[in-house]
């Protein structure tokens, strides 16, 4: 039986020696510090949608990858999509639906604080919602678009950070972090990525 309460995963796309959040959750700074650019992320940002692949030292069996990063039309993601940086949190949902739970509200204060702060102020951020394979695909569209606008809405009206920096997608069961079967449950990719799309 699955618990009443779903893990919902802000996901990573690591660079550089940043380290990695896994199952932890970042304090705002370390937030900023994976979600500011390196040198790599073009001035204006990209729009490309991109998964993430799990770090080298995660639990994932070595012989589970994740699919190709793609973008919105479905074409592999280039280069430049899949250097953005982004965030790995943990985000707490009630089990089938969109609210916060406790959990995710701590969570989400990190990274509302760290949106709202002077270094990512003059970016924007892409928010994709991810779903595991339990359930018809048009109910995990549906659920990952909730989730993702309730994390987009909850920094938004909490920390004040501008609705027009944030752009909240819901990308379903599409995209497996961890390929499964269908009607698999798997808590790591029932996630959300934050993706910094430049200024």
């Amino acid at each position: 039986m699955r618990s009443l309460i779903a893990p919902f995963v802000i996901a990573p796309l690591f660079f550089g020696n940043l380290p990695a959040f896994a199952q932890g959750s970042p304090s705002a700074d370390q937030i900023i510090n994976s979600l500011k650019p390196s040198g790599n992320l073009v001035q204006g940002g990209t729009r490309g949608i991109r998964l993430a692949a799990p770090p080298a030292d995660a639990a994932a069996p070595a012989a589970t990858t994740p699919q190709q990063p793609r973008v919105a039309a479905g074409r592999p993601a280039t280069a430049t999509q899949a250097a953005a940086p982004s965030v790995n949190l943990t985000v707490n949902f009630s089990k089938g639906s969109a609210e916060l739970t406790p959990d995710a509200i701590r969570t989400l204060d990190q990274l509302g604080q760290a949106l709202a702060s002077k270094d990512l102020a003059g970016y924007r951020f892409r928010i994709e919602g991810h779903t595991d394979t339990v359930g018809t695909r048009e109910y995990n569209q549906d659920l990952s678009d909730r989730r993702a606008a309730a994390v987009a809405d909850y920094v938004a009206r909490k920390y004040g950070v501008d609705p027009a920096r944030l752009q909240a997608v819901g990308m379903g069961e599409d995209g497996l972090l961890v390929p499964t079967p269908a009607e698999t449950s798997e808590p790591r990719n029932r996630r959300v990525q934050v993706i910094n799309l430049g200024a």
